[in-house]
């Protein structure tokens, strides 16, 4: 049997599927765990491919909000769109938190490398254009693939 099925049976159990999801997780975190959990009682798309469509349809959605300018459904939106991508990562068995601490790391490599290049020639990065940093962060993106 299922765990969620065999964990709402029990006398002191969850009586609710979402009611063992900590309110005190990351948001992140709490997103991935909610859906596994509703995955777990049948909640799921049956192809994960069709998630995809899913997302586009939270992208646009976000990009309708954002054109009005709507700060609180612009919020929910966005919220929403991380949710889609949040689905995807666990539809494609790929850690969310892990996927996106490895991009903050490859963005502090990358934008160091800016900063180097930056005090080197004495030029504040402030005073650099946003092409001059562009260039860099191209250079420091090849140096990666070597």
């Amino acid at each position: 049997e299922n765990w969620e099925q065999i964990k709402l049976r029990e006398k002191d159990g969850n009586k609710r599927v979402l009611s063992g999801v900590p309110d005190a997780l990351p948001a992140l975190i709490k997103a991935y765990r909610i859906q596994d959990k509703a995955r777990n009682v049948g909640f799921d798309w049956e192809d994960k491919g069709d998630v995809w469509g899913k997302v586009r349809e939270e992208l646009g959605e976000l990009e309708t909000e954002l054109r009005k300018e709507d700060r609180e459904h612009s919020t929910e939106e966005f919220g929403d769109f991380l949710f889609s991508l949040i689905n995807a990562a666990r539809l494609y068995k790929i850690n969310p938190d892990t996927a996106l601490e490895k991009t903050n790391a490859k963005f502090i490599r990358r934008f160091n490398y800016i900063e180097e290049h930056s005090i080197r020639i004495g030029k504040p990065l402030k005073d650099m254009t946003l092409g001059e940093m562009d260039a860099l962060w191209n250079e420091a993106k090849a140096q990666e693939k070597k």
